[in-house]
């Protein structure tokens, strides 16, 4: 009897699927829906924090294979996938499909509520914290939330005094990339040089 439910099952997902049916695997926990075995499997690591994919060079755990294998490559300096536009290389197809997007102007994902739309789907969901007024990151010192990750990263160093970018020609410190790229603006003369040029120009339109 469980053998002839079993090939009921198997014939039941070949008939889906030849039928265009994607969604045959379903999460007993959340009801969300997939086309393989593996991405459901996948989807319930992420649920569970399970990481039974690990590194052999570093130990690094993963929720899924593929990304362990994307991972890899920064082992090996491995580059995989290639730009046939300008020729870069990536260590996953995803990061390629992401990178081609700068070329294409293709931006798939879409605000429901705005409209506005981006290119990655991490992008979207940030910006959907702007509708929402969700802040997900919590300061674990003050207790001050932010919508994205980086905005908290940044925030603590105000706490911790860390300034990880250093200008090479000074030595001087900085919290933040964009202070550091202000900084070397002082010793290229970049800002002076801006300065001259518009007002050169606007001479140029009195006379």
């Amino acid at each position: 009897m469980s053998y002839v439910r079993n090939v009921k099952d198997i014939l039941l997902r070949e008939e889906m699927t030849k039928e265009g049916e994607k969604l045959l695997y379903c999460c007993d926990i959340c009801k969300k829906s997939f086309s393989r075995r593996g991405n459901l499997t996948t989807h319930k690591c992420i649920s569970t924090g399970e990481k039974p994919y690990h590194c052999d060079d570093c130990g690094k755990s993963f929720a899924a294979n593929s990304t362990l294998k994307t991972h890899k490559c920064s082992h090996t300096g491995e580059k995989q996938y290639h730009c046939d536009i300008c020729g870069k290389t990536f260590p996953g197809f995803s990061n390629l499909t992401r990178h081609k997007r700068i070329h294409t102007g293709e931006k798939p994902y879409h605000s429901d509520i705005c409209g506005k739309s981006f290119t990655q789907k991490g992008s979207l969901t940030t910006h959907k914290r702007l509708h929402t007024g969700k802040k997900p990151y919590h300061c674990d010192v003050c207790g001050k939330s932010f919508t994205q990750k980086g905005s908290l990263t940044k925030h603590k160093r105000i706490h911790t005094g860390d300034k990880p970018y250093h200008c090479d020609i000074c030595g001087k410190s900085f919290t933040q990339k964009g202070n550091l790229t202000a900084h070397i603006r002082l010793h290229t003369g970049e800002n002076l040089i801006a300065v001259i040029s518009v007002e050169s120009h606007s001479l140029k339109k009195v006379a």
